[in-house]
Parts: C-alpha cells; structure tokens; sequence
C-alpha cells in the first residue's frame, strides 16, 4: 500500500509542477488558452489528488506535520510554495511573476530535499 501511494504521490507531483510551469508560461505569453476549462480544473483536481496521497501516505507512515520536524518544513514549504505560485500566475506585474515563479521553484527544491532526506534544513 505505501508503495502505492508513494508512486501515485509522486506521479501526482510531477503533474502539478509540469501544469504550474505550462500556465507560467501562458500566463508570461498573456495566452487565451489560460480560460480554457481545461486549464482552469484540471490543476485543482491534480492538487486535491495530490494532498489526499499526502494525507494518505501520513496515516500509513503514522508520521505527522506539527509532530514530526521534517513533515512540519515540507508542510510550511508548502503553504510558501503555493503562494508564491498563485502570484506566479496572477501577479500584476511580470517581473514580479517571475520572480515569484523561481521563488516557488526554490521551495518546491526544499521540499523535496526535505522529503528524501527526512531532516529538516530549516529547522534542524
């Protein structure tokens, strides 16, 4: 089971980074297929995927953010990357949505350090 969960976790990953970079780069070319509806569910139903496998992958590990330091960072890492990908999409200047893309980049990086190796960076 957890190698299951493990897998379909990571698929689900990829896909929404590879999603966040299309639209990153559509959103910097001002491209009309951003209002496609395809562009406009689809990432919302890869993400929720994304953290029921999370949420799945705790109960099976038993391990938990708040009481495990390395699930803690990767959960902050998290709320940082998320943020900075909205405004990656929708910040009102491109330069600051560029800069905000490779900000998300840089916490998307820490995650998955912090996910391989099980040791927090910033809090360790």
């Amino acid at each position: 089971m957890y190698m299951a969960l493990k897998h379909t976790h990571l698929l689900l990953a990829a896909l929404s980074v590879s999603l966040l970079f299309i639209r990153f780069v559509l959103s910097m070319r001002d491209s009309a297929l951003l209002q496609k509806k395809l562009f406009k569910v689809l990432p919302h139903v890869i993400d929720t995927l994304l953290l029921l496998s999370a949420a799945g992958l705790m109960l099976t590990i038993q391990q938990y953010p708040f009481v495990t330091p390395w699930l803690t960072e990767k959960f902050l890492g998290l709320l940082a990357y998320i943020a900075l990908g909205v405004m990656a999409l929708k910040g009102r200047t491109k330069a600051l949505r560029v800069f905000a893309f490779f900000g998300a980049l840089g916490w998307l990086a820490l995650m998955v350090r912090v996910a391989i190796t099980k040791t927090p960076v910033l809090f360790g």
